[in-house]
Protein backbone atom coordinates (compact mmCIF):
# COMPACT_ATOMS: atom_id res chain seq x y z
CA UNK A 1 0.00 0.00 0.00
CA UNK A 2 0.81 3.57 -0.61
CA UNK A 3 0.43 5.87 2.88
CA UNK A 4 -0.41 9.48 2.20
CA UNK A 5 -0.72 12.52 4.63
CA UNK A 6 -0.52 16.39 4.21
CA UNK A 7 -0.34 19.30 6.98
CA UNK A 8 -1.76 22.51 5.47
CA UNK A 9 -2.79 26.11 6.18
CA UNK A 10 -6.23 25.16 7.07
CA UNK A 11 -9.03 23.15 6.53
CA UNK A 12 -10.66 24.72 3.09
CA UNK A 13 -9.32 23.24 -0.10
CA UNK A 14 -10.86 26.25 -2.54
CA UNK A 15 -8.32 28.29 -0.93
CA UNK A 16 -5.47 26.43 1.25
CA UNK A 17 -2.36 25.53 0.97
CA UNK A 18 -0.09 21.73 1.06
CA UNK A 19 2.83 22.55 3.80
CA UNK A 20 4.06 19.41 4.12
CA UNK A 21 2.83 15.87 2.49
CA UNK A 22 4.46 12.00 3.48
CA UNK A 23 4.26 8.87 1.73
CA UNK A 24 5.44 5.56 2.97
CA UNK A 25 5.52 2.69 0.67
CA UNK A 26 4.84 -0.68 2.32
CA UNK A 27 5.18 -4.03 1.39
CA UNK A 28 3.65 -6.98 3.46
CA UNK A 29 4.24 -5.74 6.93
CA UNK A 30 7.53 -3.70 6.30
CA UNK A 31 8.13 -0.13 5.02
CA UNK A 32 10.01 0.00 1.93
CA UNK A 33 10.80 3.79 1.88
CA UNK A 34 9.28 7.05 2.68
CA UNK A 35 9.49 10.54 1.44
CA UNK A 36 8.20 14.02 2.90
CA UNK A 37 8.12 17.76 1.66
CA UNK A 38 7.86 20.69 2.97
CA UNK A 39 6.30 22.82 0.95
CA UNK A 40 7.24 26.89 0.34
CA UNK A 41 4.05 28.29 0.37
CA UNK A 42 2.59 31.15 -1.34
CA UNK A 43 0.76 32.57 1.41
CA UNK A 44 1.12 32.91 5.50
CA UNK A 45 0.76 29.88 7.34
CA UNK A 46 -2.19 31.38 9.68
CA UNK A 47 -1.19 31.27 13.54
CA UNK A 48 -3.51 28.51 14.11
CA UNK A 49 -2.10 26.14 11.50
CA UNK A 50 1.33 26.59 13.15
CA UNK A 51 -0.41 25.65 16.35
CA UNK A 52 -1.13 22.09 15.21
CA UNK A 53 1.71 21.45 12.82
CA UNK A 54 4.56 23.43 14.33
CA UNK A 55 5.55 25.24 11.33
CA UNK A 56 5.72 28.79 10.50
CA UNK A 57 6.04 30.93 7.40
CA UNK A 58 9.68 32.00 7.67
CA UNK A 59 10.37 28.54 8.30
CA UNK A 60 8.85 26.86 5.30
CA UNK A 61 9.87 29.87 3.21
CA UNK A 62 13.22 29.55 4.37
CA UNK A 63 14.01 25.74 4.57
CA UNK A 64 10.87 24.51 2.04
CA UNK A 65 11.40 23.22 -1.73
CA UNK A 66 10.00 25.37 -4.49
CA UNK A 67 5.96 24.71 -4.30
CA UNK A 68 5.12 23.96 -8.17
CA UNK A 69 8.43 21.24 -8.02
CA UNK A 70 7.34 19.82 -4.97
CA UNK A 71 3.77 19.29 -6.22
CA UNK A 72 4.99 17.97 -9.03
CA UNK A 73 7.13 15.51 -7.28
CA UNK A 74 4.28 14.43 -4.79
CA UNK A 75 1.56 13.54 -7.79
CA UNK A 76 4.44 12.36 -9.70
CA UNK A 77 5.44 9.70 -7.28
CA UNK A 78 1.31 8.95 -6.26
CA UNK A 79 1.16 8.43 -9.76
CA UNK A 80 3.99 5.56 -10.62
CA UNK A 81 2.68 3.57 -7.65
CA UNK A 82 -0.92 3.69 -9.15
CA UNK A 83 -1.76 0.30 -8.94
CA UNK A 84 -1.22 0.56 -5.15
CA UNK A 85 -4.32 1.19 -2.49
CA UNK A 86 -3.90 4.67 -1.69
CA UNK A 87 -4.20 4.84 2.13
CA UNK A 88 -4.93 8.33 3.89
CA UNK A 89 -7.26 9.22 6.46
CA UNK A 90 -9.88 11.14 5.66
CA UNK A 91 -9.00 10.53 2.23
CA UNK A 92 -11.76 13.51 0.34
CA UNK A 93 -9.35 16.00 2.01
CA UNK A 94 -5.88 15.41 1.42
CA UNK A 95 -6.42 14.20 -2.84
CA UNK A 96 -8.97 17.46 -2.49
CA UNK A 97 -6.23 19.47 -1.66
CA UNK A 98 -3.89 18.00 -3.71
CA UNK A 99 -5.43 18.13 -6.74
CA UNK A 100 -6.79 21.72 -5.82
CA UNK A 101 -2.77 22.49 -5.41
CA UNK A 102 -2.11 20.66 -8.89
CA UNK A 103 -5.01 22.59 -10.61
CA UNK A 104 -3.50 26.02 -8.90
CA UNK A 105 -0.19 25.60 -10.34
CA UNK A 106 -1.19 24.64 -13.47
CA UNK A 107 0.00 21.43 -13.34
CA UNK A 108 -1.30 17.92 -14.05
CA UNK A 109 -4.07 16.61 -11.57
CA UNK A 110 -3.54 13.01 -10.26
CA UNK A 111 -6.60 11.73 -12.11
CA UNK A 112 -5.23 12.99 -15.27
CA UNK A 113 -1.83 11.17 -14.39
CA UNK A 114 -3.74 8.39 -14.04
CA UNK A 115 -5.92 8.45 -16.48
CA UNK A 116 -9.44 7.18 -14.35
CA UNK A 117 -10.51 8.11 -11.15
CA UNK A 118 -8.57 7.75 -7.82
CA UNK A 119 -7.99 4.26 -6.53
CA UNK A 120 -8.59 2.22 -4.82
CA UNK A 121 -8.18 4.34 -1.55
CA UNK A 122 -8.44 2.72 1.82
CA UNK A 123 -9.72 5.77 4.37
CA UNK A 124 -9.83 4.41 7.90
CA UNK A 125 -12.66 7.04 8.78
CA UNK A 126 -14.88 5.71 6.55
CA UNK A 127 -13.82 1.72 7.37
CA UNK A 128 -14.82 2.61 11.16
CA UNK A 129 -17.96 4.69 10.42
CA UNK A 130 -19.05 1.33 8.68
CA UNK A 131 -18.13 -1.17 10.23
CA UNK A 132 -18.41 0.51 14.12
CA UNK A 133 -21.84 2.90 13.10
CA UNK A 134 -22.38 3.25 16.83
CA UNK A 135 -18.66 3.62 18.39
CA UNK A 136 -19.23 6.59 21.05
CA UNK A 137 -16.18 9.17 20.81
CA UNK A 138 -14.52 11.24 18.53
CA UNK A 139 -13.98 10.05 15.11
CA UNK A 140 -10.17 11.85 14.54
CA UNK A 141 -7.26 9.95 13.79
CA UNK A 142 -6.25 9.82 17.75
CA UNK A 143 -9.66 8.41 18.42
CA UNK A 144 -10.03 5.65 16.10
CA UNK A 145 -6.17 4.50 16.80
CA UNK A 146 -7.29 4.25 20.36
CA UNK A 147 -10.95 2.74 19.57
CA UNK A 148 -8.96 0.28 17.89
CA UNK A 149 -5.56 -0.71 20.16
CA UNK A 150 -3.52 0.76 16.82
CA UNK A 151 0.07 0.58 17.85
CA UNK A 152 1.12 3.92 16.90
CA UNK A 153 5.05 5.79 16.29
CA UNK A 154 5.68 8.97 16.13
CA UNK A 155 4.05 12.52 16.36
CA UNK A 156 0.69 13.53 15.42
CA UNK A 157 -0.22 16.13 13.12
CA UNK A 158 3.04 15.49 11.49
CA UNK A 159 2.43 14.42 7.93
CA UNK A 160 4.70 11.64 8.38
CA UNK A 161 3.82 10.54 11.59
CA UNK A 162 0.07 10.83 10.73
CA UNK A 163 0.64 8.09 7.99
CA UNK A 164 2.58 5.14 9.69
CA UNK A 165 -0.49 6.15 12.88
CA UNK A 166 -2.71 5.86 9.44
CA UNK A 167 -1.49 2.37 8.19
CA UNK A 168 -1.24 1.14 11.76
CA UNK A 169 -4.38 1.77 12.41
CA UNK A 170 -6.29 0.14 9.19
CA UNK A 171 -3.92 -2.92 10.14
CA UNK A 172 -5.78 -2.87 13.54
CA UNK A 173 -8.99 -2.06 12.36
CA UNK A 174 -9.02 -5.10 9.17
CA UNK A 175 -8.25 -7.31 12.36
CA UNK A 176 -10.73 -6.31 14.67
CA UNK A 177 -14.10 -7.90 15.40
CA UNK A 178 -16.14 -5.77 13.66
CA UNK A 179 -14.33 -5.61 10.55
CA UNK A 180 -15.12 -9.68 10.59
CA UNK A 181 -18.83 -9.03 11.55
CA UNK A 182 -18.88 -6.74 8.12
CA UNK A 183 -16.82 -9.29 6.28
CA UNK A 184 -14.62 -6.34 4.80
CA UNK A 185 -11.56 -8.03 5.78
CA UNK A 186 -12.31 -10.45 3.26
CA UNK A 187 -12.48 -7.77 0.57
CA UNK A 188 -9.76 -6.82 -2.13
CA UNK A 189 -8.69 -3.33 -1.94
CA UNK A 190 -11.44 -2.58 -5.30
CA UNK A 191 -14.10 -4.44 -3.46
CA UNK A 192 -13.00 -2.31 -0.05
CA UNK A 193 -13.17 0.81 -2.09
CA UNK A 194 -16.79 -0.08 -3.87
CA UNK A 195 -17.97 -0.79 -0.25
CA UNK A 196 -16.78 2.35 0.89
CA UNK A 197 -18.37 4.41 -1.60
CA UNK A 198 -21.97 3.18 -0.18
CA UNK A 199 -20.88 3.45 3.11
CA UNK A 200 -19.74 6.91 3.27
CA UNK A 201 -23.07 7.90 1.12
CA UNK A 202 -25.04 6.33 3.61
CA UNK A 203 -23.16 8.06 6.74
CA UNK A 204 -23.25 11.28 4.79
CA UNK A 205 -27.21 10.75 3.80
CA UNK A 206 -27.80 10.26 7.63
CA UNK A 207 -25.98 13.14 9.11
CA UNK A 208 -27.65 15.76 6.49
CA UNK A 209 -30.74 14.25 8.02
CA UNK A 210 -29.51 14.66 11.38
CA UNK A 211 -27.96 18.56 10.67
CA UNK A 212 -31.58 19.75 8.91
CA UNK A 213 -33.21 18.42 12.61
CA UNK A 214 -31.14 20.14 14.08
CA UNK A 215 -32.08 23.38 11.97
CA UNK A 216 -28.74 23.87 10.30
CA UNK A 217 -27.82 23.94 6.48
CA UNK A 218 -26.95 19.75 5.28
CA UNK A 219 -23.87 20.55 3.74
CA UNK A 220 -21.75 16.86 4.00
CA UNK A 221 -20.77 15.63 0.66
CA UNK A 222 -22.02 12.26 -0.52
CA UNK A 223 -19.30 11.60 -3.03
CA UNK A 224 -16.47 9.70 -1.84
CA UNK A 225 -13.19 9.98 -2.19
Amino acid sequence: MLGFDTETTGVAVAHDRIVTAALVWRDADATVRERTWLVRPDIDIPARATAIHGITTEHARTHGQDRATALEEIAAAIAADGDRPLVAFNAPFDLGILEAELRRTGLATLAERLGRPIGPVLDPLVIDRGIWRFRRGKRTLVAVADAYGASTVGEFHDALGDVHATIATLDAMLASSQAAEAAVHTMTPTELHAWQVTAHRQWAEEFNTWLRSQGRTPDASTTWP
